[in-house]
């Protein structure tokens, strides 16, 4: 044994092997980034007269409605978020165990399925306007009715109710590690309860609320399905209507190019937001005592709490019960094609879940075996290239694969002289498609799991001649089985909700839930239509469930 060996030193082919990971994560990095890029050649490489058409038609409406609807819906999941984050951590009232987890399930509900669900509920002749107009004694729509959820409004209240678990998981994880301490003391000073959350709580919990807000945010950019059920005209749907109406490849690189850009601007926002925010406490720092309610304020305090769970979870989630009980007790069964678009989907997404986790065990190795040489970390570099997928919208993320695909079937055909579609308008470029998307979550989870294996384990597999290869195989995939579980059950889930990207890449005649969905209610076939969101909801339940169960052990 080498006293290089005993110090802890790389050998050479621990060193030679090291590189090849390197590079095995600088070619998965190149193939996110290489789409983006794409997709600016593609839109600044454009005739002028495109960008004159956008900035004239298309662009002001499009781009007021998606600000107005980001603005509506960071405000709704803001408020609903953190108010239900601090009634839940702060006070202790009947439900509140419950509502601690179920403030959760409406991350199980996609946002194109809520405004399925909503459309036809709130619809002049549904259920819920057809009970006020028997309770008010009216007999037709045309004397009373509600205001059509078909709206801007409509839209960002239906995001906004489902999306505000993001904030409320952030902040509430932020509320449960505030001391005590720093209370009582603006307490002895005279502040009231008010003025010590808006003073002293508020201010420390802004970086968890800004990560949760940019989350919600990113997502309502990325929404396609709810946006256009609901009539309003987005930079999203424009990217959609353009290529695929108009088979304008050009007008869509151009429109998605602007996502990216407000895209990048969000995350821009919430990091500058809390670039200078500095957190300390004592090792003995003693958690919030929850206060208790009685009466009249306990009541005031559950209302509050489950009507977001109502809204975003219970309401739809009923109503899609009772549609699919409807559509299998009046057919008998559930349709070939269904059956089909399940099958579809299930093989989609398992195949993007092996290829995400596979590409995201590599990058987060390689950030690992390289954290040790000092200095800048390759490796560490290419985690954080890889993982800006997420940020990029379906949408912009397809419209930027169509060429490099494209390029990609020629040189196939010329190589092999077939002139199939390899990967465009096939499974093979959905997976690439949701591998990119979703492979910021795979990264993440390795690396979490990665961080909790003490680095004396590798050293010592070192020490005793392991090269990284086999020092990943038999000592850290063990110990990573949990982190590689719960990052394979969401990146399934992911894949199988996702719909912008769906729509544009996948092959003819083929669907998968989210598209039969998509296509069911630009029929208005909403019976056949919930039969499929309901298999997405339950599928989305059980990552919803263990993040609870997972949050609650945390806190415990």
């Amino acid at each position: 044994m080498t006293t290089d060996t005993l110090r802890g030193r790389p050998w050479p082919r621990f060193r030679i092997e090291r590189g090849g990971w390197l590079v095995a994560a600088v070619l998965i990095a190149l193939v996110v980034l290489v789409p983006i890029a794409v997709l600016a050649a593609a839109a600044l490489d454009a005739d002028a007269s495109h960008w004159a058409h956008l900035a004239a038609y298309v662009l002001p409406q499009a781009a007021r409605n998606t600000l107005i609807l980001l603005a509506g819906v960071g405000a709704i999941v803001t408020v609903a978020g953190t108010g239900t984050a601090w009634l839940v951590t702060a006070y202790d009232f009947p439900g509140r165990s419950t509502l601690a987890w179920a403030l959760l399930l409406p991350l199980a509900m996609p946002t194109y399925i809520i405004a399925f669900a909503y459309l036809d509920m709130l619809h002049p002749i549904g259920p819920v306007q057809t009970a006020i107009r028997a309770l008010l004694g009216f007999d037709s729509p045309r004397e009373f009715r509600l205001p059509d959820l078909r709206s801007l409004p409509g839209a960002i209240f239906v995001l906004g109710v489902v999306l505000y678990p993001y904030v409320y998981l952030s902040t509430r994880a932020m509320f449960a590690t505030q001391s005590e301490s720093m209370i009582e003391a603006a307490r002895t000073l005279g502040a009231h309860r008010l003025a010590v959350f808006w003073r002293v709580v508020l201010p420390l919990a802004r970086p968890a609320i800004a990560v949760g807000l940019s989350l919600a945010l990113l997502e309502t950019l990325n929404d396609i399905g709810a946006s256009e059920f609901l009539g309003v005209q987005t930079l999203t749907v424009s990217v959609y209507t353009t290529w695929v109406t108009r088979s304008d490849l050009a007008g869509a690189s151009q429109i998605a190019l602007s996502m990216l850009v407000l895209a990048l601007g969000i995350i821009w926002l919430e990091r500058h937001g809390r670039r200078r925010q500095r957190f300390a406490h004592g090792r003995r720092m003693r958690p919030i005592t929850a206060r208790r309610l009685t009466g009249a304020q306990a009541a005031l305090a559950g209302v509050l709490c489950w009507l977001p769970v109502l809204l975003g979870f219970g309401a739809p989630a009923l109503y899609l019960l009772a549609e699919t009980y409807k559509r299998l007790h009046l057919v008998g069964g559930v349709s070939e094609q269904l059956l089909r678009g399940l099958g579809n989907t299930l093989l989609v997404a398992s195949s993007a879940t092996v290829v995400t986790l596979v590409c995201g065990l590599v990058v987060a190795w390689a950030a690992r075996s390289l954290r040790e040489s000092g200095g800048f970390n390759a490796g560490r570099a290419c985690a954080r290239a890889a993982s800006i997928g997420y940020a990029v919208p379906g949408t912009v993320l397809a419209v930027g694969l169509l060429a490099p695909l494209a390029f990609i079937d020629r040189a196939a055909s010329g190589i092999v002289g077939n002139h199939g579609a390899l990967l465009m308008g096939s499974i093979g470029g959905l997976v690439v498609a949701y591998a990119i998307r979703f492979l910021a979550i795979s990264i993440g989870s390795v690396e979490a799991g990665l961080a909790r294996i003490p680095a004396s384990l590798e050293q010592a597999s070192r020490v005793l001649g392991e090269t990284a290869g086999s020092t990943l195989r038999r000592v850290h995939l063990p110990l990573l089985r949990p982190a590689l579980a719960a990052s394979s059950l969401l990146v399934f889930v992911d894949a199988m909700k996702e719909l912008p990207a769906t729509l544009l890449l996948r092959p003819l005649n083929f669907e998968t839930l989210a598209t039969w969905l998509y296509a069911e209610a630009s029929r208005g076939t909403y019976e056949e239509g919930a039969v499929a969101a309901l298999a997405i909801v339950m599928a989305g339940l059980l990552p919803v469930v263990l993040l609870a169960r997972t949050n609650l052990n945390m806190e415990r």
